[in-house]
This record gives C-alpha cells, sequence and structure tokens, in this order.
C-alpha cells in the first residue's frame, strides 16, 4: 500500500503536477527517457503475467486474478494521490465518456493478460501495435475521415506486417492470434472515443477512473467465477501460492500504473511526434526480457513482421498527430493497452 508521503506517492502527485504545469516542451531527452521506461515497464508486466500464468508455470495464478490486482490497484494508488484534492479530484468532466473509456480498456486488458499467457510477449507486442493503423481504419469508416493514399499504403503495410508474424496455417500460434488482434481493435476504438474528448479531463482523474471501473467490472466476475468453480477449491489453490507468485502479482499492479505515470510524465516533457517512435522500443524490451525469462527468441520471418508493423505504426501513429484538426496526443502516444 503507497502511503502520503512515501517516495511512490510522491511520484504519482509530481506526475500530475508536471502535467497541469508544463505548456512548453523544455527537456525533450527527459521525455524520450520517460517513454523508454514506460516501454520497459508494460513489456515487464507482459513478461510477468506470462511467467504466472502460462501452461506449464510453476505458479498456475489464475489470469483473472492477476488482472483484478492490477487494476485495484492502480485505483488506491491513484485514489491516494487524489485524496488531498478532495471531491474536486474524483470528479469526472464526463462521467458516461469515462465509463465507457473504461471498459474498452477493460476488454483491451482481458486480450492482453489472457493473450499473453497463451503466446510468445515478443509476437504479441508486435501484433498489438497494430493500434495506430486501426485508428486510421476507423477514422475513414466511421468518422468519414480522409484518409490518403499513404495512409492506406501503411495500413496495408502494417497488416502484412502482423500475416509475417502469425503465419496463417502455419501452426505457429493458432487460434491465440484472435486475443491481440481483438484487443488492438478494442484500443482503436478507446483512441478514437479519446480523440474527441482530448483535454476535457485532467489525465490523473482518469487515471484514476481507469482503474475504478476495471475494479467495479472484474471483482464480481472474479467472484462469480470462484464461486462457480468451486470456492473451497479455489481458495486451497490461493493458500497454496508461493510469496513469490503473490509478489509477482502485486509486480503486474506497479508495472501497470507506474508505466502509464511515466507516460503522462513523458508528454509534459517532449511532444508527441517526438516520443511516438521510441513507444515501438516496447517490442526490442519484450524480445530481451523473453529471451532472459523464457529463452525464447522470435525466428527471422517474426523479426521481419514485427519490423513491418514497427515501421508502419510509427510513420501512420506520426501523421494522425500531424493531420489537420488532430488531436488527443495522449491517446496516440499510448499504443501500449496495458
Amino acid at each position: 500500500m503507497i502511503r502520503r508521503g512515501s517516495t511512490a506517492a510522491a511520484l504519482l502527485e509530481t506526475a500530475s503536477q508536471t502535467f497541469r504545469r508544463t505548456r512548453g516542451y523544455a527537456k525533450p531527452m527527459q521525455g524520450v527517457a520517460l517513454i523508454l521506461l514506460a516501454a520497459v515497464f508494460f513489456a515487464s508486466l507482459d513478461s510477468t503475467t506470462r511467467g504466472l500464468s502460462r501452461p506449464g508455470s510453476p505458479f498456475g495464478v489464475p489470469v483473472l486474478l492477476i488482472l483484478t490486482a492490477r487494476y485495484s490497484f492502480q485505483a488506491l494508488a491513484m485514489g491516494m494521490v487524489l485524496a488531498p484534492r478532495g471531491r474536486a479530484g474524483f470528479a469526472p468532466a464526463h462521467p458516461k465518456f469515462q465509463w465507457l473509456r473504461g471498459v474498452l480498456l477493460l476488454l483491451t486488458s482481458l486480450c492482453s493478460f489472457f493473450g499473453v499467457s497463451l503466446m510468445p510477449v515478443p509476437e504479441f507486442t508486435a501484433i498489438n501495435m497494430l493500434t495506430p493503423l486501426l485508428v486510421t481504419l476507423l477514422s475513414a469508416t466511421l468518422l468519414g475521415e480522409h484518409v490518403s493514399r499513404l495512409r492506406w499504403a501503411l495500413v496495408a503495410g502494417g497488416f502484412a506486417g502482423a500475416l509475417v508474424v502469425i503465419r496463417p496455417g502455419s501452426g505457429a500460434f493458432g487460434w491465440v492470434v484472435v486475443l491481440p488482434l481483438a484487443g488492438a481493435i478494442a484500443y482503436a476504438s478507446f483512441q478514437v472515443l479519446t480523440s474527441r474528448l482530448a483535454g476535457a479531463e485532467d489525465p490523473m482523474t482518469t487515471h484514476f477512473w481507469t482503474g475504478f471501473v476495471g475494479s467495479v467490472l472484474l471483482w464480481p466476475l472474479l467472484l462469480a467465477v470462484t464461486a462457480a468453480t468451486g470456492w473451497d477449491e479455489n481458495l486451497a489453490r490461493a493458500q497454496a501460492l508461493p510469496p513469490l507468485a503473490w509478489f509477482g502479482v502485486l509486480m503486474c499492479g506497479v508495472f501497470g500504473t507506474t508505466g502509464h505515470l511515466f507516460l503522462i510524465l513523458a508528454l509534459g516533457k517532449a511532444p508527441t511526434a517526438t516520443l511516438m517512435p521510441f513507444v515501438y522500443a516496447q517490442i526490442g524490451f519484450a524480445a530481451l526480457i523473453g529471451w532472459l525469462a523464457f529463452r525464447h527468441l522470435p525466428d527471422g520471418w517474426a523479426w521481419v513482421g514485427m519490423g513491418v508493423i514497427a515501421v508502419c505504426g510509427a510513420t501512420s501513429a506520426a501523421l494522425n498527430i500531424r493531420r489537420p484538426g488532430a488531436s488527443a496526443p495522449t491517446a496516440a502516444v499510448d499504443v501500449a493497452p496495458e
């Protein structure tokens, strides 16, 4: 638990103050460093989730338990940070938007957590990075926005890269590839929604509501699943988990919450267009952690596909940011839906 006055609480409050005060971008290199730290934390979250829950894991922690703990940690941590502001700190300008946003993020997280438990993290991360390309697709089909030939070519290139990673018919991953694809679609929908309401909410209040909505929806689901599959059996499994497993569950909350806070801090230090290319470093960090933790490295074709996705996605995101009337820099950068 984070106490007021602790180092972690001070970091969270500093993030809020920095975002509110900053109007210029005086320290872009600090922004780059923060976005790279966020990528490390997100890759660590995915790898920790996989280590705790993958088939054959010595821990066998249920994915739903990890996900509930991750959102609950965020809600509690951000609640303590916002408490000194009183009721105003928790009050959203658009409650319905916050609930819809929270549901979309929760759907994305469900796909992410179950996905990384069933397939290697680097390949999952690469497919999930199709989000900026899907934003372009949804903007054209749902919002009627004009999309240039270059942006359509980038969409096609990104999906071609995903096909190289997936290689349908090869038996490399099977049906599980549906999860990162579904997660990317859900998160792209979230980004399109967010772009219509950018600047209307305090980012730290929104960060609290993300955790709150997820917790409110996940706890009843966790209890219902526990009851349906047997209280005694599930409680016995929970009691049998070693301390290291519970520490890993706690760290999932720390990685997810802190990673998003680093994103908020980075956005106060540097322009979104400067930060965007570095978001795709998460693929590299995921590969490195995957090798260190699981001795897994993508094969040659997977590296080719991941490179194509990264180039097309980063270019598309930069064009989305710079197009006339573009908004929502936070959504544009936050392509890691953890």
